[in-house]
């Protein structure tokens, strides 16, 4: 049947109770599969789009202090020592420079995730209309975090030794971490910086994922507010 209502999942106990976010059931009633796959892949276009527009451009890590890259760990204790030692335009650069090579790399997650948002499955997206509060942004990131990874890190290294404080940086950060003062993930610096920038781009599509939520109206879309209205 092409029209399976979801309703019916519900009854043979196939599909979980919504959670808070989707408590109410009557719209599953007039819901079909092909409205869940549309409302989600409608949803995450959304929120891709929004996150790599705030965060691709200049200050859009530098300038946002919920995504802005800091020094790691205790790295930030010694940074106020280096400070009072007159090193502190040196820190700004190298924090700079970090958050500038994060904006740089936003580009390149356009086309994964666009092609991640066109091949998502009837399946998966039951299961996302399904889920809780960031359901659609823990998909994203399931899908596309280990490729961003690999794609991202030839851009941010690019970046990054265009500042002669990377290597002073790696340097430091390698001697903190044989301490256990931070993470050896966290010891290279476009390690680092990768990681955080994907860290910036799963936030700020969990931001547009949970303004859709909880106002599919204020969207503009008909799907949107169908399917998680």
């Amino acid at each position: 049947m092409q029209r399976r209502e979801l309703c019916a999942w519900l009854g043979t106990g196939v599909l979980a109770p919504l959670t808070a976010a989707l408590s109410t059931p009557a719209w599953a009633f007039n819901l079909t599969e092909g409205d869940a796959a549309s409302g989600v892949r409608a949803a995450l276009e959304r929120g891709a789009q929004a996150a790599l527009t705030n965060l691709g451009r200049t200050d859009g890590f530098l300038g946002n202090p919920q995504v802005r890259i800091e020094l790691p760990g205790n790295l930030k204790d010694a940074a106020r020592l280096l400070r009072s030692t007159g090193q502190g335009k040196r820190l700004d650069d190298l924090v700079t420079a970090m958050n500038r090579a994060a904006e740089q790399a936003m580009p390149e997650a356009r086309q994964l995730l666009v092609s991640t948002v066109r091949n998502i499955s009837v399946e998966d997206a039951v299961r996302i209309v399904r889920g809780g509060d960031n359901a659609v942004t823990s998909f994203f990131e399931e899908k596309t975090r280990n490729p961003l990874m690999d794609r991202f890190l030839p851009i941010v290294t690019k970046a990054t030794e265009r500042q002669s404080l990377a290597d002073k940086y790696n340097a430091v950060a390698g001697k903190a971490a044989a301490f256990g003062l931070v993470r050896k993930e966290d010891a290279n610096l476009q390690s680092y910086v990768t990681d955080k920038a994907l860290d910036g781009l799963y936030y700020m599509i969990g931001q547009e994922e949970k303004k859709i939520r909880q106002d599919p109206i204020g969207t503009g879309s008909a799907i949107l507010k169908k399917v998680f209205g």
